[in-house]
């Protein structure tokens, strides 16, 4: 995704008004969902739901359909059938309400590399309708929050992998959103980094409901309690980890026996 569909992204709306959300237990509610592509589903009738204060992987090979689930849950995509409510809100009637309670890192993560860390942020965080000091306020929290002190008087071309991953990170934090929705995060990281931004989401996901797709099993043991596996464009399981360990082989294993063929 492009820096311009970031921006179309918290910016675009389909409602007028402000909807009160549906009494709800749970953060994310998927019934159905399809989405096709010409001839292909990419999508096909899923259903799933995230629970708050969750960190569930999102697991499948390249080409199962969680990018394409993730970007219709965040109202990026229409879908071609069924629905999505996050945070009690249909993604599609309700999308600007979507919009400000969720925060969402794409899989390319885009950035203005020309920017300071904090002119970035405060730039994301002004397209949220944040201000002033609370404006400041928030951009020094989400700073310390993703651990970019040593490296925020930077150019965001002049910082590693790994730590434009954590300015990725805190673009979907500065509005203090109830869901993260992350796609591939730790894609290209080396293996330190891979530890730091494993232990960066893991925190957030203490006051979070975080939704994160990897095809990386090690990513979800290290993170999650709960895995959903996506193998073309179905649901072939949703299981606690201790529940996946149970058949008696590695996780591995059990990935490539549910998404080959």
């Amino acid at each position: 995704m492009p820096i311009f569909g970031l921006l179309a992204f918290i910016l675009r709306s389909t409602d007028y008004e402000s909807p009160k959300p549906q009494k709800r237990k749970v953060s994310i509610i998927v019934r159905e969902l399809t989405k096709v592509y010409g001839q292909q589903k990419a999508v096909d009738q899923i259903s799933f739901a995230v629970n708050p204060g969750e960190i569930v992987g999102f697991l499948g090979p390249n080409g199962a359909g969680k990018s394409t689930t993730m970007k219709i849950a965040t109202g990026y995509l229409l879908p071609t059938s069924g629905t999505v409510e996050v945070a009690g809100y249909d993604v599609v009637a309700h999308s600007r309400e979507v919009r400000k309670r969720i925060g969402y890192l794409p899989e390319h993560n885009p950035l203005y590399l020309d920017l300071y860390v904090k002119e970035f942020l405060r730039f994301i965080g002004g397209l949220y309708g944040l201000s002033g000091q609370t404006l400041s306020r928030r951009v020094d929290e989400v700073v310390a929050q993703v651990g970019l002190e040593p490296e925020y008087r930077k150019k965001i071309g002049q910082l590693s992998k790994g730590y434009r991953q954590r300015v990725g990170l805190a673009q979907a934090l500065i509005h203090d959103p109830e869901v993260l929705i992350l796609d591939e995060p730790t894609t290209g990281l080396d293996p330190n980094q891979l530890v730091e931004i494993r232990s960066v989401i893991k925190s957030i996901g203490a006051q979070k409901t975080v939704l994160f797709s990897t095809h990386i099993m090690q990513e979800v043991e290290a993170i999650c309690s709960r895995a959903i596996i996506l193998s073309k464009g179905t649901v072939v399981a949703d299981q606690s980890l201790e529940d996946l360990r149970s058949t008696g082989q590695p996780l591995e294993a059990v990935f490539r026996s549910l998404t080959k063929g």
